[in-house]
């Protein structure tokens, strides 16, 4: 069987040893697989969802794992790491780390379960850890190109150098992707949802003593695209009767505002007619994300014993996109990120490179980013390994601190009559939200073997964290009225209503959010014969609360943390039947989790304004995971895997300010409306998948040949916390199952040249990977849908050792 070494409990072991739910993968299995983005994981790791969840830019793929996930304004529930680093993660996006991270890697680990007392970011659901290749001390390196259906292009090159025998040892990477969006949009007369980034990766690392090793890492990426090709599938009529946007017979429109529903409903009519392939925007959209950094590890063994640990990084991670959130015409909801900056004149409309009336299309003058972080984090730790290997504790102590690198800014348009299309006002905002976490944390394991030799395969692992957090942010949110030279404030700011246009500062509101907890872990296992391990394990989760940067009332403007207390137990094995070995890992689990952050709408009865906030839930979730293994020849390896979750709201109440049919019935204005009947969001109930690996019978002067098949099905998913599909169209995502081939061949006719040839998707399966849940709120709904079949062919020439 292959073997992956991990990291999961910051040291290197066999997964098999690893006493916690981990789906490990090779460089190998990734480039089988053509994974090059986070949503290409989704249907092979058990408890594992992948998606834009309802983000406008495709680029935005968050991880959810058994059903913690990272929601709207909040903090990740499942970290992603590079190098033992917390990438840098958006706040008004779900969005951590970017485009064109998955090349020369080691191997991703996914961990499922509370993750506080190792990591750095206390974490509900778990953390997915990117291991870079390290340099070696050997000259090697290869050169690879790929082309494909779409217009794929891409190059990928990697230069291992030993500058210093075992000393001195420098690693470079470099890649870059292009390919044309399957999404065209016949107004614009390009495609959405293409491809574009380039990144470059350099790693030093410095042995000047055998006890002393620093190894430096620096990285970046940019991705640069025409954004998602958001396809519409309706409006709300009766939502556009209510507020007088259109009028059926006998009733007549509204003079000067109104128009005929056909109107509405002849672009739900062409979208239909144009298909799941086109689209219709009036705004040009775009997304760009760019990110770098550098961290540096410093490892000193101060004896035999302990060893002594230094890491710390700087970040930065810009983004920036544009979108139509109606996919049509007309300017029912649209965003444009490119958000004018207060840092100029504000006198006037003109003045920040708008024209009075017109489309806003991302212009240029419009240079504030949606999201934009600078983030350092700064960690010391002692590892240690005593007692003839049977007592291994880590102790350490972790800074974070990510705040704004600049003004963050956006400009969108919701709610604009089809009659005045092009010709609306555009709401304004700026905001900015700083996390500063400070933690002490210490695990270790034991085995019990030190005090009797018969308690040999008896192990105890206990780990226990104690975090402060301290969160800030601000927001002001404006319509500016260049004729009369004064700024409606929107958003719950300390003067709601008008203020002079260019005092908009007035329409701030700032908040802050103290918490702290301790989170910890305690578990047993055990090994009654060599290749078989039992574990049970109890772990509590934290995930801080936030800052609401659409709060349209003071209680409101920030919200309190997520805990989780999980309970699990399984087993892993290596065996044989008859002479085929065989894996079988399996897990359960059985979570409490308590205040869910929940997004919902939000009103101030005394100012009018409408927002958002963070609602609170309680939950129970249980479930099971599968992994399994077997060769039942040399030349065929067979694999899959099987999760169950089962997720069920406890508590789920909440005041509503317009007539809402909730699990209670239809209730009032200022009632309580029950949602715990709800499907969970962002929980696919069932996720399985099979995969073989065929070797090919080729003579051996001719190189290695194998052929890797895999399918994958996922259940449906529902992405709208307190909806329904009789009230929010589209929130279930339907069900589906992709088929993926590759066939390798390795070391060509004895050259140093290998071939592959991919496929994903292979019977072009037509699926929806995400939906706007705008239906209620913004009258209008749209849906993102998955990759069609994309197939390619890479050729790579190594060189060196």
């Amino acid at each position: 069987m292959r073997e992956i070494v991990v990291t999961a409990q910051r040291r290197e072991e066999r997964a098999q040893d690893v006493p916690i739910s981990i789906s490990a993968f090779s460089t190998e299995r990734l480039e089988q697989m053509n994974v090059s983005q986070p949503q290409d994981l989704y249907g092979t790791v058990p408890s594992l969802v992948v998606g834009t969840q309802g983000g406008a830019s495709r680029d935005v793929q968050s991880y959810s794992i058994r059903g913690q996930s990272t929601g709207f304004l909040s903090s990740p529930a499942v970290a992603l790491y590079m190098n033992e680093v917390p990438l840098p993660s958006a706040i008004t996006l779900n969005l951590q780390g970017g485009p064109g991270m998955m090349v020369d890697l080691e191997n991703i680990q996914v961990l499922s379960g509370p993750q506080g007392t190792l990591f750095g970011r206390n974490t509900t659901g778990g953390a997915v850890l990117f291991v870079p290749r390290k340099p070696t001390n050997e000259l090697e390196g290869h050169v690879e190109g790929r082309i494909g259906n779409y217009d794929l292009r891409g190059v990928e090159g990697v230069l291992n150098v030993p500058v210093v025998d075992d000393k001195l040892m420098v690693r470079v990477v470099g890649a870059y992707q292009d390919r044309e969006g399957y999404t065209r949009d016949l107004v614009w007369n390009k495609g959405r949802d293409d491809v574009h980034w380039y990144s470059g990766r350099i790693g030093v690392t410095l042995r000047p003593t055998e006890r002393l090793e620093n190894y430096l890492m620096a990285y970046g990426a940019k991705s640069s695209n025409n954004g998602a090709g958001h396809i519409h599938k309706g409006f709300n009529i009766p939502g556009l009767q209510g507020v007088g946007f259109c009028a059926d017979p006998p009733a007549s429109p509204i003079p000067g505002l109104g128009v005929s529903c056909d109107v509405y409903r002849r672009q739900t009519e062409v979208a239909e007619e144009a298909g799941p392939r086109k689209t219709r925007h009036s705004v040009d959209g775009f997304s760009k994300i760019s990110m770098w950094g550098v961290t540096n590890t410093t490892s000193l063994d101060l004896t035999d014993e302990l060893t002594l640990r230094n890491i710390v990084s700087f970040q930065k991670l810009k983004v920036n996109y544009a979108s139509d959130q109606d996919g049509t015409p007309l300017q029912q909801y649209e965003l444009n990120q490119n958000a004018p900056n207060p840092d100029g004149p504000v006198a006037g409309l003109t003045e920040y490179g708008l024209p009075l009336f017109g489309y806003i299309n991302a212009q240029e003058q419009l240079d504030l980013p949606r999201d934009y972080l600078k983030q350092f984090t700064e960690e010391i730790q002692v590892q240690g390994n005593m007692l003839e290997d049977r007592l291994t504790f880590t102790a350490g102590f972790f800074h974070f601190n990510a705040k704004p690198a600049g003004m963050w800014g956006s400009a969108a348009v919701n709610y604009c009559p089809a009659q005045f299309t092009g010709a609306c006002v555009y709401s304004l905002s700026n905001s900015g939200v700083s996390n500063k976490s400070n933690a002490l944390y210490a695990q270790g394991t034991l085995d019990f073997g030190a005090f009797a030799p018969s308690l040999e395969a008896l192990r105890l692992t206990a780990g226990y964290r104690y975090t402060w957090d301290t969160i800030r942010g601000f927001n002001r949110t404006w319509d500016p009225d260049v004729t009369a030279g004064t700024a409606d404030c929107l958003i719950g700011g300390l003067t709601p209503g008008e203020v002079p246009l260019d005092q908009v500062e007035r329409c701030t509101y700032r908040a802050s959010l103290k918490s702290k907890a301790p989170t910890w872990n305690v578990g047993l296992d055990y090994k009654p014969v060599d290749q078989l391990m039992v574990y049970a394990k109890v772990s509590r989760g934290y995930k801080a609360g936030g800052f609401n940067t659409v709060a349209v009332r003071p209680e409101t403007q920030t919200f309190d943390p997520e805990k989780l207390t999980t309970y699990e137990a399984g087993f892993k094995s290596d065996w044989y039947l008859a002479d085929m070995p065989v894996r079988l890992n399996i897990a359960y689990y059985y979570s409490d989790y308590t205040n869910i952050h929940r997004p919902t709408g939000d009103y101030n009865p005394v100012t009018g304004a409408a927002g958002a906030k963070i609602a609170s839930a309680s939950a129970s979730i249980q479930g099971f995971e599968a992994e399994a293994m077997i060769r039942p020849t040399t030349w065929l390896e067979i694999g899959g895997s099987l999760s169950h979750t089962d997720a069920d709201y406890k508590v789920f109440q909440e005041v509503v300010f317009a007539p809402t049919q909730a699990c209670n019935g239809l209730v009032a204005p200022g009632g309580l409306a029950d949602f715990a009947c709800r499907p969970f969001q962002f929980v696919t109930p069932w996720i399985y998948s099979v995969n073989a690996t065929l070797t090919l019978p080729v003579p051996e002067q001719l190189g290695e040949a194998s052929l890797y098949v895999s399918y994958s099905h996922v259940n449906e998913q529902a992405t709208a916390p307190m909806a329904s599909t009789a009230t929010e169209p589209g929130s279930i995502l339907e069900g589906y199952g992709l088929l993926n081939a590759s066939l390798s061949w390795n070391g060509i006719a004895g050259s140093s040249v290998d071939a592959v040839v991919f496929v994903n998707n292979l019977t072009n399966k037509l699926y929806r990977v995400s939906n706007s849940n705008g239906f209620n709120d913004l009258l209008t709904w749209t849906t993102l849908y998955g990759e069609p079949r994309m197939y390619g062919l890479k050729l790579r020439y190594r060189f060196g050792n």
